[in-house]
């Protein structure tokens, strides 16, 4: 039997404790089905991207009001004394449905606190980030950097991403542990990439990975996948 998430955010822990570190979010809208069941805590997987994770058992059974839509709201809203994050499925009539490009959601995020685990504009990771703005154009991809590093078609050269590519890089290991959004750019050879790094910023993209504005290198490339 599923469940739907009745709260706008309900952190997803790693191990049913409070000092557990916040792996994922639900928002609200999301469903999700309890696994395991403890006197404080719920094991849960959310039927959204099959992440896995534990939330506190009060958060499971909360309801609210506001009804759920079919479509995920394309920015942060109050309503009914209640905060939706974007990409909550809450039914706000009063919301504009004009459609915005990638480009558009994606710097909707611009300098957004990072934050392990998040997927709202009060705090966002990596992966996270990659995740929404493809919700928010109606495309569904998984949580984690090396999952969403499976999908889509290989871009072989810098120079030829387009903007929505998703560029991931490695680590000395060659385990995926970054990824970030690219946007053509149209005036140079390289294109620009939205990511999360400390904040969501907008960084240059070249052969050997992220330059940021001081001229630092940084996030090894691994590989560029289109969606």
């Amino acid at each position: 039997m599923s469940n739907c998430c009745g709260l706008s955010i309900v952190p997803i822990r790693k191990d049913p404790s409070d000092r557990s570190e916040i792996v994922s979010q639900l928002l609200f809208g999301e469903f999700f089905e309890i696994k395991e069941t403890l006197e404080k805590w719920v094991r849960i997987v959310s039927l959204h991207d099959q992440y896995e994770g534990w939330i506190d058992r009060k958060q499971a059974h909360a309801v609210s009001s506001v009804s759920v839509a079919k479509n995920p709201l394309p920015h942060p809203q109050f309503y009914e004394g209640q905060f939706f994050s974007a990409g909550c499925f809450a039914d706000i009539t009063d919301v504009s449905t004009t459609p915005a490009s990638l480009e558009q959601v994606a710097l909707s995020y611009l300098n957004s606190p990072y934050l392990w685990g998040g997927k709202t504009h009060a705090g966002i990771d990596c992966s996270g980030l990659t995740q929404m703005v493809y919700r928010l154009m109606g495309v569904t991809i998984p949580r984690d950097a090396h999952q969403q590093a499976e999908m889509g078609q290989i871009v072989s050269f810098v120079e030829e991403a387009q903007t929505g590519d998703l560029a991931f890089f490695d680590n000395e290991e060659g385990r995926i542990i970054h990824v970030g959004l690219i946007i053509k750019n149209p005036q140079g050879q390289f294109p620009s990439i939205i990511h999360a790094s400390g904040w969501v910023r907008k960084d240059t993209l070249d052969n050997e990975g992220i330059k940021k504005e001081n001229g630092e290198q940084s996030h090894r490339l691994r590989i560029i996948k289109r969606i």
